[in-house]
């Protein structure tokens, strides 16, 4: 049976994609190339400018004010936590495949249709914080997937996870695999994935990865079926669908506090 064929798009700065999701594909599938985006200060400052005229000054500085507190209070236990979850990772899957990569600071660059058409893959797993044009992710043979950090329809676009766990939808804290279509996070969907994550202990951060860290079998498996047309998409009909955005220091101290209560 030939091999799934993928590429996968991610960002520089995140070791825990270019380097232990690129292992992990490379495990069950042909990766024939990495586009690896690397934004520039403008193109950061612009997403910063997009968040200030979603929120307003006022609320935008607790998005602001979350920030610094992760950066103090959070990070540096992150930040050990992904390191071992990357050891974790080449551990299981080796090192990262050498394949051809792409360097590009626009997602939708004329270069990385180039290199899509070039490259031929069944699908393509989109780690991008930019949105795709359909030019791009209508490229690859079964289109583009994302795996998504939350479960849609009712926690699109940013911070899914975060989300529902403050708005203490527990059981909707997890992972959607979805197509992407020209929509923010609308695309036709694959799948649900969660773990039992612990509240209390792990941050938002942690969560949203680890529960594709602990879901990459399944996930793998899912892939194989969309290529090989064995899965169908999830209904949706009915549901409530919204849009989320950066998390807020009032909000993760009011979910810290009832995810500490509920502990009790």
């Amino acid at each position: 049976m030939r091999l799934v064929r993928t590429v996968l798009m991610c960002h520089a700065g995140d070791a825990f994609d270019r380097e232990g999701l690129a292992a992990w594909m490379a495990s069950f599938s042909d990766l024939a190339g990495i586009v690896v985006i690397d934004e520039t200060s403008a193109q950061k400052r612009a997403r910063v400018r997009r968040e200030l005229r979603r929120l307003g000054p006022w609320r935008f500085l607790d998005v602001l004010a979350m920030r610094l507190y992760y950066r103090l209070k959070l990070a540096a236990a992150d930040r050990r936590w992904m390191a071992d979850s990357l050891a974790a990772l080449h551990g299981r899957f080796g090192r990262p495949a050498r394949v051809p990569e792409l360097h590009v600071s626009d997602a939708n660059a004329i270069e990385v249709a180039h290199f899509l058409r070039e490259h031929k893959p069944d699908v393509m797993i989109a780690r991008s914080k930019q949105l795709l044009a359909r030019r791009i992710f209508r490229i690859p043979r079964h289109g583009s997937l994302v795996m998504h950090p939350g479960i849609c329809p009712e926690y699109r676009n940013a911070h899914g996870c975060f989300w529902a766990l403050a708005e203490r939808e527990l059981d909707r804290v997890g992972l959607t695999l979805l197509r992407i279509d020209a929509g923010v996070d609308t695309g036709p969907i694959y799948g649900y994935f969660t773990y039992p994550f612990d509240e209390s202990r792990e941050s938002h951060v942690r969560v949203q990865y680890r529960v594709v860290l602990e879901n990459l079998d399944a996930i793998a498996q899912r892939i194989r079926d969309i290529v090989a047309g064995k899965a169908e998409a999830v209904d949706t009909s009915g549901r409530r669908s919204g849009t989320w955005g950066q998390p807020w220091l009032s909000r993760y101290l009011r979910w810290k506090r009832a995810a500490r209560e509920r502990a009790v």
